[in-house]
C-alpha cells in the first residue's frame, strides 16, 4: 500500500515546476490517504535524499534531485528496505518430510529462484527514472497536475 502512495507522490511531485513544493495534506487530499500515515513515508523519502523538505507556510516536498536520477528502486527501498519478500526458512528440514542437513548444504531451488526473482525486479526498477515515468504520461497530465495540487 505505502509503495503505490510513494510512487505515485514521486511521479506528481516530478511533474510540478522545479521550485514548487506539496504539503502533506495536499497529496493527502490529492489522493485520498490518511495524512498522519503519508507523512510517515514521505519523511523515509526525505532520509533516503529522494525528497526534499521545507517547512513553513509555502512548505512541503519537492524532488531532491533531477526526475534522471531518481530510480524507481530507490524510491521503493525508501520505504520497504532492501531485503527480499521472500525469507526461506528451511522448511525442508523439518516434519514428516524432513531431509537430513547433509542434504540442506545449499539453498534450496526454491529460495534460489525467489532470489533470483528479487533481483531481476530490482534490476528493472532501477532501470527506471522518474524521468522515465514522466515521458510516459500522457501530455496533459503534468499541467492536470499541477492544476488540481494547488
Amino acid at each position: 500500500m505505502s509503495t503505490e502512495w510513494v510512487l505515485h507522490c514521486a511521479t506528481t511531485l516530478a511533474q510540478l515546476d522545479a521550485s514548487a513544493t506539496a504539503s502533506t495534506a495536499q497529496l493527502a487530499q490529492y489522493f485520498d490517504l490518511p495524512a498522519p500515515y503519508l507523512a510517515k513515508q514521505l519523511q523515509a523519502l526525505v532520509r533516503a535524499g529522494v525528497f526534499a523538505a521545507s517547512t513553513g507556510p509555502r512548505g512541503g516536498f519537492r524532488l531532491a534531485r533531477p526526475t534522471s536520477d531518481i530510480t524507481l528502486l530507490q524510491i521503493v527501498e525508501a520505504v520497504d528496505g532492501t531485503t527480499s519478500p521472500y525469507e526461506c526458512r528451511e522448511i525442508r528440514q523439518r516434519g514428516r518430510g524432513a531431509l537430513p542437513p547433509e542434504e540442506c548444504q545449499h539453498a534450496c531451488i526454491l529460495a534460489e529462484k525467489m532470489a533470483d526473482a528479487h533481483e531481476a525486479w530490482r534490476r528493472s526498477l532501477a532501470g527506471v527514472t522518474l524521468a522515465d515515468i514522466l515521458a510516459d504520461l500522457p501530455h496533459w497530465a503534468p499541467s492536470r497536475t499541477r492544476s488540481r495540487l494547488t
